[in-house]
C-alpha cells in the first residue's frame, strides 16, 4: 500500500508542480515523438561573463578569504574530487571540524537554495557564509577586502569589472558567477534524455524504471535530479531515533525558520555525480551509495529494498556522472 501511495504522489507531483520536467525524444529524433520524463538534461553551456568567471575562479582558490590564509573555497570544494572534500564533515581554520557534510559545488547554480538547511537563497549569499563561520574561514569582509585590496592585480581586475572596485559585494558576485559555470553536462543519462537510447544498458534502464516506479523521482527530479525543494528525513520511520542521535545539525530547516514543521527537513540533495560524492547524508555518516539507497528505501518510501533492487538503482545512479570542461568527472 505504501508503495502505491508513493507512486501516486510522485505522479501527481510530476504532473502538477515539479519544475524543469524533461520531455525525452525517441532515439534519433530531435523534434518530436516525446515521452514525458521526471528528469531533464543539463545544458551543455551557460551564458556568463567570462571575465567575472576568471576572477571568481581565482578567488575560489585564494586562502586569503580565511583569517589565517590557509582555507580557500577549493579546500572543501575540490574540483578534482567531484566538488567535495571526501570527508565526513568539513575541516576549517586551525583544523576545526564542522558538523555537516560538504555538498558538491558542481551544478549548485541549479539548486533552489544553498546549504543543507537552505539558509542562503542564492550563491552570492552562500559565498558569505564560510567567510564568517568561525569553524570554516573565521574571517569577515573588512579583513578579506583589506587583504585583497593590497594586491595590485586584484585591484586592476576588480576595477575593470566593478564600479566599486574590491568590495564584499563584488567578491560574492565573482565567486557566484564562477560557481554557476561549474556544470557537468553530457552524463550518459543526459544523452539518453536527449534521445540516445543506447546510452544506458539494460541493467541501468531497469534501475531507472525502478527509480521512477518506487517514487524516488518525486523528490529527485528536474534538471538537477533534486535540489529544488525541501523534504523531511524519515517519512516512514523515525530516522534520528533509530540511529540514536538527534543533534543541532540534524534539525535542518528548523534551525532557520524555528517552525516545528521544518524540523528534520533538508534541501533535497542533487543526485548529479552522486557516485563520486561519498560519504552521504547531511552529516556524512553514510559511507556507501548502496547504504544510502537502502536507508532511503526504508525511511523515505517505506520499503526494505532487496539487494538486487539496490544494485539496480546504484547502476542507474552511476549514469548521472557527467563531464567537467569536456573530461569525465
Amino acid at each position: 500500500m505504501a508503495l502505491l501511495v508513493l507512486a501516486a504522489v510522485a505522479a501527481w507531483y510530476v504532473q502538477s508542480f515539479a519544475p524543469a520536467i524533461a520531455e525525452a525524444p525517441s532515439a534519433g529524433d530531435d523534434s518530436g515523438a516525446f515521452d514525458p520524463e521526471p528528469l531533464a538534461p543539463l545544458p551543455r553551456s551557460v551564458d556568463l561573463d567570462a571575465a567575472k568567471v576568471a576572477l571568481g575562479a581565482r578567488l575560489f582558490k585564494d586562502g586569503r578569504l580565511s583569517h589565517d590564509d590557509t582555507v580557500a573555497c577549493a579546500t572543501c570544494h575540490d574540483l578534482g574530487r567531484a566538488g567535495i572534500d571526501g570527508r565526513r564533515t568539513a575541516v576549517g581554520v586551525g583544523g576545526k571540524v564542522g558538523t555537516v557534510n560538504t555538498p558538491t559545488v558542481f551544478n549548485s547554480g541549479f539548486n533552489v537554495c544553498q546549504f543543507w538547511d537552505g539558509r542562503a537563497p542564492t550563491l552570492e549569499e552562500q559565498a558569505a557564509g564560510p567567510v564568517h563561520n568561525p569553524i570554516e574561514m573565521a574571517s569577515d569582509w573588512p579583513e578579506v577586502v583589506g587583504k585583497l585590496g593590497q594586491d595590485r592585480s586584484y585591484r586592476n581586475e576588480f576595477g575593470h569589472l566593478y564600479a566599486g572596485g574590491v568590495s564584499s559585494a563584488a567578491i560574492k558576485d565573482a565567486i557566484a558567477t564562477y560557481e554557476r559555470s561549474l556544470i557537468t553536462p553530457d552524463s550518459r543519462l543526459d544523452r539518453y534524455l536527449r534521445g540516445d537510447r543506447g546510452a544506458l544498458d539494460d541493467r541501468e534502464l531497469r534501475g531507472y524504471r525502478l527509480f521512477k516506479d518506487l517514487g524516488c523521482a518525486s523528490c529527485h527530479q528536474g534538471i538537477n535530479v533534486g535540489g529544488n525543494f525541501y523534504a523531511g528525513l524519515g517519512v516512514f520511520g523515525d530516522f534520528f531515533r533509530d540511529r540514536g542521535k538527534d543533534g543541532p545539525e540534524d534539525q535542518g530547516r528548523f534551525n532557520v525558520t524555528g517552525k516545528e514543521d521544518d524540523r528534520h527537513r533538508f534541501r533535497v540533495p542533487s543526485l548529479r555525480n552522486v557516485a563520486r560524492t561519498a560519504p552521504y547524508f547531511h552529516d556524512g555518516t553514510v559511507p556507501t551509495l548502496e547504504e544510502a539507497i537502502r536507508l532511503m528505501g526504508k525511511y523515505q518510501i517505506g520499503r526494505d529494498l532487496s539487494g538486487e533492487e539496490i544494485g539496480l538503482i546504484a547502476a542507474f545512479l552511476q549514469t548521472l556522472t557527467g563531464n567537467y570542461q569536456g573530461h569525465p568527472l
